[in-house]
């Protein structure tokens, strides 16, 4: 399987179970603890995971994530990102809550995106076209 569809596809089944989780279960749902935490924050681990993967898929034409500079600027910048985005919701007319635990999955996920893609994606599937 190629890199580009592999990334597809994931990005595809990730957002369904992101979906799930944020419309699906946890409206619905009392989980108990810890569940409920996990289920919490992730969307944000998941997301995260598929940052780079969705860059891959959908923006190689402008980004050469092959290169693992890139790669690691592109998480770098996804991750400052994310975090301003977290606290831009302690304003409150936006009706979101700030949460650290989001940060630290989004750092936990991009994290192991990023050694996922650098060490095993877009090393041992490049040869593939």
């Amino acid at each position: 399987m190629s890199p580009k569809l592999f990334c597809k596809l994931s990005v595809i089944s990730g957002t369904l179970i992101i979906w799930i989780i944020k419309w699906g279960l946890r409206p619905y749902f009392n989980f108990p603890q810890p569940l409920k935490y996990i289920l919490g924050v992730a969307p944000n681990l998941l997301g995260a995971f598929l940052l780079p993967l969705g860059c891959f898929w959908l923006l190689s034409k402008y980004f050469n994530l092959l290169n693992n500079y890139v790669l690691k600027m592109f998480c770098f910048t996804s991750f400052a990102l994310l975090v301003i985005n977290e606290y831009l919701q302690l304003i409150p007319i936006f009706g979101r809550t700030f949460d650290l635990g989001d940060i630290a999955a989004s750092a936990l996920g991009l994290t192991v995106s990023y050694f996922f893609c650098s060490k095993y994606l877009f090393t041992k599937m490049a040869t593939y076209p």
